[in-house]
């Protein structure tokens, strides 16, 4: 670890150095100083703000101002807070409750100013992603700033910023029903009349140069019995008037590019594609940035052969007009449910020599797609590698899936029997003895039947669906020295597929799962060697990885583990999903979902640790920070015990 270290100062060095050669002043990223104005902090979602009145000095003074309940705006399935609030002129939003219920909220003492609710309706209640509500976007229209949220009935409403009521001038009301725009039968109580197909809401739409750029979700994908679902199809509107401006298909019909890579017209049925996570922009040149998620189903592709453009890919589209610019598709007929679960980060670098516009995306499959972010051109050559093929009846898996020369991944990909855990033979030997009854493979392994000729219980592939970097942490990137610091699990599944009849009798799938499925461990303890969860620093402008960093410290389960009395441990982090945010002179995490609750800072060059200090509860999304009042503030949503579903305010005394 020292060496790297040593050897991430040094290039540190090189890189801010590097990137002084473009001006901080051309990076327009649509959010003043101080401010915190998209989820992602701005346009870039760098989840980067320059502020330093909190830096390494002081940090570990650092005292809770208020706790905000969020459980107070209605019952949540799991009392999870998924929300980044934003900060705009001197107000802080979010949104809180199963509803989505719009709060604006004093910064300083945590008092609630103003809230909007929408009206109950059915399709509400068939929503399946109501409390997964991730923030608001904004826009100034004639000075009247304007709060825009989508809710998981899936109506895109305006609000007037300082007072919460809805601008009238826009939609019809203050609102737009976006299932009007979405091209399938509905009935605005039901939804889709279709009963199976459901268009949602998890993330907040983008605001570029005037125009709303919403995405959606869908029923989660391995749950799914029936081949049929509709298409998550991207809408935009004018921020001004509500009318609707595009509509980009990601499930491409005739004469449509991409078209061809959904085989046997299993375009005309198969569903799902959806941009769940937030989106990201280039606003100097109007380029919406959208990832997106695998077709139906997640764990088998029988039903629909193909490649099946836009399916897991990263779309970079028109912001007026909803043409495509350039697509790069990140796993070709995914089976394996990896969506790309993050917002693309933009920035600006210096590679070779010469100043380089790129947009960088990063995976569960553990890797770091850079792109030029203007072509779409890799930054380093993305190599079509053979992987292993299905051996489940009627699946077809693509040959090859595409592999980044660099940067290198973050996490461990594939699972073989040096990757067990070896703190004592008698622990690998049982690990050994467990894993005998899975299918090990390298990336990409894909699933497996349950009545398969080996008798094997599953396929494991690793990363799993909730591996890599994933939304709960995901990655944030320094504009000013382009550093990339990633928050990454192992999380291995691995599911098993049966009969569709099985599951549905009504089902048209040969095949289903029962979802994600896990590989499980030994005698309580992770199946697989530490680091459990960590943080990876890489400088987009060499693809170097610079240093990691455990997430946390070691389990108590780890620690006190009667089989592992007088065995030296390392610190092995938490197997959870660290939650960032990058200032101008720190990384701060907290460990997420599942871990301590506590709230680090770190050299953000170096990867050392420099303070902790406690919080009510474990983080559950990313922390955001703002300056009011001249002083700053760190937010983030935590969520446990005494506190389910609730905003914390961090400050100096």
């Amino acid at each position: 670890m020292r060496h790297l270290q040593r050897a991430a100062r040094r290039s540190l060095a090189v890189s801010a150095a590097l990137a002084a050669s473009v001006p901080c002043a051309a990076q327009e990223r649509g959010n003043p100083e101080g401010e915190w104005r998209y989820w992602g902090a701005d346009a870039w979602s760098t989840r980067y703000s320059p502020l330093e009145q909190i830096n390494a000095g002081n940090f570990e003074q650092l005292e809770v101002a208020w706790v905000w309940r969020g459980d107070n705006f209605g019952p949540s399935r799991d009392n999870i807070l998924r929300a980044t609030p934003s900060y705009i002129d001197g107000i802080l939003y979010t949104v809180a409750g199963a509803r989505r219920t719009v709060v604006a909220i004093d910064p300083a003492t945590g008092e609630t100013l103003w809230t909007f609710r929408e009206p109950h309706t059915e399709r509400f209640e068939r929503s399946m992603r109501q409390n997964y509500g991730k923030g608001v976007a904004y826009d100034e229209i004639d000075g009247r700033g304007v709060i825009y949220v989508v809710t998981p009935a899936f109506f895109l409403h305006a609000l007037d910023a300082k007072t919460g009521r809805p601008v009238e001038s826009f939609g019809t009301a203050g609102t737009v029903d976006m299932l009007a725009d979405m091209g399938y039968p509905y009935d605005p109580g039901f939804g889709i009349t279709d009963s199976l197909s459901i268009i949602t809401n998890s993330s907040p739409p983008i605001v570029v140069n005037g125009v709303i750029v919403v995405g959606n979700s869908h029923e989660q994908g391995y749950y799914q019995t029936r081949r049929e679902n509709v298409p998550g199809h991207i809408l935009a509107y004018d921020a001004r008037t509500g009318r609707h401006v595009w509509k980009f298909n990601v499930i491409p019909g005739p004469g449509e590019f991409g078209h061809d890579t959904w085989e046997n017209d299993a375009w005309q049925y198969t569903g799902n594609v959806s941009a769940w996570a937030p989106l990201s922009a280039d606003l100097e040149r109007n380029i919406v940035y959208v990832p997106t998620d695998p077709p139906t189903n997640d764990y088998f592709g029988g039903h629909r052969p193909g490649s099946t453009l836009f399916s897991t890919s990263v779309l970079a589209l028109d912001a007026a007009t909803g043409r495509r610019v350039w697509h790069f598709q990140t796993v070709h007929h995914d089976i394996w449910n990896y969506d790309n679960p993050t917002s693309p980060h933009v920035v600006n670098v210096t590679v070779n020599g010469a100043p380089m516009p790129v947009v960088v995306q990063t995976t569960k499959q553990g890797f770091a797609y850079v792109f030029n972010r203007i072509t779409g051109e890799p930054v380093w050559p993305i190599e079509e590698r053979p992987v292993p093929q299905s051996d489940v009846p009627g699946e077809a898996t693509s040959p090859t899936q595409p592999f980044p020369t660099l940067p290198a991944p973050f996490e461990m990909q594939g699972l073989s029997v040096d990757d067990l855990i070896d703190y004592t033979p008698e622990l690998r030997r049982l690990a050994t003895e467990h894993v005998s009854q899975f299918r090990l493979g390298p990336l990409f392994n894909p699933p497996l039947h349950r009545d398969n000729p080996e008798g094997l219980r599953a396929a494991v592939h690793c990363p799993g669906a909730n591996g890599g970097a994933n939304i709960p942490g995901g990655s944030v990137v320094d504009p000013v020295t382009g550093i990339l610091y990633v928050a990454s699990t192992k999380a291995c599944s691995a599911p098993v597929l049966v009969p569709g009849s099985e599951r549905d009798p009504d089902s048209n799938m040969d095949f289903v799962t029962n979802g994600p499925g896990g590989v499980g461990g030994v005698e309580g303890l992770p199946l697989y060697k530490p680091p459990y969860g960590r943080i990876t620093a890489i400088d987009l402008n060499t693809g170097e990885t610079l240093w990691w960093i455990p997430n946390g410290d070691t389990p108590d389960n780890v620690k006190n583990h009667p089989m592992l009395a007088g065995v030296d441990i390392p610190r092995t982090g938490k197997a959870t999903h660290a939650t960032k945010l990058i200032t101008g002179s720190l990384l701060m995490y907290g460990e997420g979902r599942g871990g301590a609750a506590l709230f680090h800072a770190v050299d953000k060059r170096s990867g050392d640790h420099i303070a902790t200090v406690e919080l009510p509860a474990p983080t559950n999304a990313a922390p955001m920070t703002f300056l009011h009042g001249d002083r700053q503030y760190i937010v983030m949503a935590i969520g446990s015990g005494a506190h389910p579903g609730s905003l914390v305010a961090l400050r100096l005394p």
